[in-house]
Order: C-alpha cells, then sequence, then structure tokens
C-alpha cells in the first residue's frame, strides 16, 4: 500500500490529566502516514485521485488546537476518527502524537502514542 507522509506537524494544545496542562497548554507534535492508492494519481497527475495532504494538516490542527483531551491516546483516535470520515480515498492510517513538554520530573526527548486505524475496524 501506497503512503502519503506528514512528519513532525507543531501545534499549540491544551491535553493533559493535570489542571496545569488544560491552562497553560503545551506543544505537541504529530506524525502521520496515510495508505491509500496513489498509483492513479501518480499516472495522471490529478489531484481528484489522491488526498491533499494540506486538508488533511488542517483537519489534525483543528483537532489538537479547539478540542480538549485528557489523553494522548484520545487526541490520536479522534484525529483518525476524522481523517477516515473526511477522506474516502484513504484505506487506513497511523498517528503519532508526541508530547515533549509532559509535566513529568526527568530528562526525556517526549512522551508519546503510536496508533493505527482502518476502514475495517
Amino acid at each position: 500500500m501506497d503512503k502519503i507522509l506528514l512528519s513532525n506537524l507543531g501545534f499549540y494544545g491544551y491535553h493533559g490529566v493535570l489542571k496545569e496542562e488544560a491552562v497553560l497548554g503545551q506543544k505537541f507534535f504529530i506524525d502521520m502516514e496515510l495508505y491509500l492508492d496513489t498509483k492513479e494519481a501518480g499516472v495522471s497527475d490529478d489531484m481528484n485521485k489522491s488526498v491533499s495532504y494540506a486538508d488533511v494538516y488542517e483537519v489534525a490542527k483543528f483537532i489538537v488546537q479547539e478540542k480538549r483531551f485528557n489523553l494522548i491516546e484520545a487526541l490520536a483516535e479522534d484525529i483518525c476518527k476524522e481523517v477516515l470520515e473526511k477522506f474516502e480515498l484513504i484505506n487506513g492510517l497511523m498517528v503519532r502524537v508526541r508530547k515533549p513538554e509532559a509535566p513529568v520530573n526527568g530528562i526525556y526527548d517526549y512522551f508519546g502514542v503510536e496508533i493505527r486505524r482502518s476502514r475495517d475496524e
């Protein structure tokens, strides 16, 4: 299966279990892989045979910036749900949510989740 990649999308959101996270917010980074057949788009050079990564970006941006979740698992799940609902050509996708400023006392790059969903589920 072919894939369209969206890498290291950065947004500011208010997700987390702690009250401070809902008030102060923090950065979130999203990676996505969109699984679909791109052969017809590649042969025809017709955008109607593919999916606009700019449009998918706007869906992720809205969800991260305008909605609120306690868990990054729920954030990732909502992104998957919305993308599958809005883009019929996408057969499945992977969404990775990275939270580099989690309120954990320690040294780390980030905490995150990665989920994969398809139309079959």
